[in-house]
């Protein structure tokens, strides 16, 4: 299959060794489930080619993303999410299921990770190709995460698998299940109010993580960002400096990791 895909085009500038798969799916956030041509998605993009990295955003939902706003309905900034009515609350709370489930369905798991696997093998043919990095935000860190087990030895070409992933906000995970094949350098950045990754969620990605570190020598990290929502490493209220901050290390954050694991 065929799809559009955004690559900043200063990146060509840069000599390669090194190829970055930017994979935002974001939850409905990697490209988000809000897509490629997501303005902040793109922004961050070019962050990451200035930084030496060939970037690539691929249209993984071939042109059926959610609209940006529904964002806002699934996740408002806490400022926001406080001086929602119960009615606005209740509105939300009916809308997300009727709009997200769909979407997901349409966009699950046998139809998308092919297309992600696809893209990595093809991006591997590529000259000068050296290593290749899987960066996915809420719906694409799932993918990511999942890119991190390494190819499909089994499967005839070996199929998909980065060198490196870093995940934002990641939605969807099931964990422990989705880490425990985890075997390529996996850096995590995680918010202490995201209502899709709880508390007990994130200690069980760190417990899972630390396991692996110790018995497998797994090269792992999770930063946790205090008081952050769902997709604050995408779309983080600049009117509120704390919020600013976190995007900001995220990105630092992501692309470091990238810097160090890709050389």
């Amino acid at each position: 299959m065929r799809f559009s895909t955004f690559s900043p085009s200063f990146s060509q500038e840069y000599p390669p060794p090194l190829l970055c798969l930017y994979n935002p799916t974001n939850h409905p956030q990697t490209s988000k489930v809000f897509g490629w041509t997501l303005p902040n998605t793109r922004l961050l993009a070019d962050r990451y080619a200035l930084s030496g990295l060939y970037t690539y955003i691929p249209d993984f939902h071939t042109g059926d993303s959610l609209p940006p706003t529904f964002l806002q309905t699934i996740e408002p900034p806490l400022s926001t999410r406080a001086s929602l009515s119960l009615t606005e609350k209740a509105s939300n709370a009916t809308s997300v299921p009727l709009t997200l489930g769909p979407w997901l369905l349409r966009h699950r798991e046998a139809v998308s990770a092919p297309l992600i696997d696809g893209f990595i093998n093809a991006l591997r043919t590529l000259p000068g190709t050296g290593k290749v990095g899987a960066v996915g935000f809420c719906w694409g860190g799932r993918y990511a995460i999942l890119q991190a087990r390494g190819p499909k030895l089994a499967e005839p070409g070996h199929v998909g698998g980065c060198d490196a992933a870093f995940a934002a906000h990641p939605s969807l995970l099931d964990v422990p299940a989705d880490l425990e094949a985890v075997a390529r350098p996996l850096g995590l950045a995680l918010g202490t109010e995201d209502s899709l990754l709880d508390g007990k969620a994130r200690e069980g990605i760190k417990a899972v993580l630390h396991r692996k570190r110790q018995d497998a020598g797994l090269e792992c990290e999770v930063r946790e960002y205090e008081g952050q929502v769902h997709g604050f490493a995408l779309r983080g209220d600049w009117s509120a400096e704390r919020d600013k901050e976190a995007m900001d290390e995220a990105t630092r954050q992501g692309i470091e990791w990238m810097a160090k694991y890709l050389a």
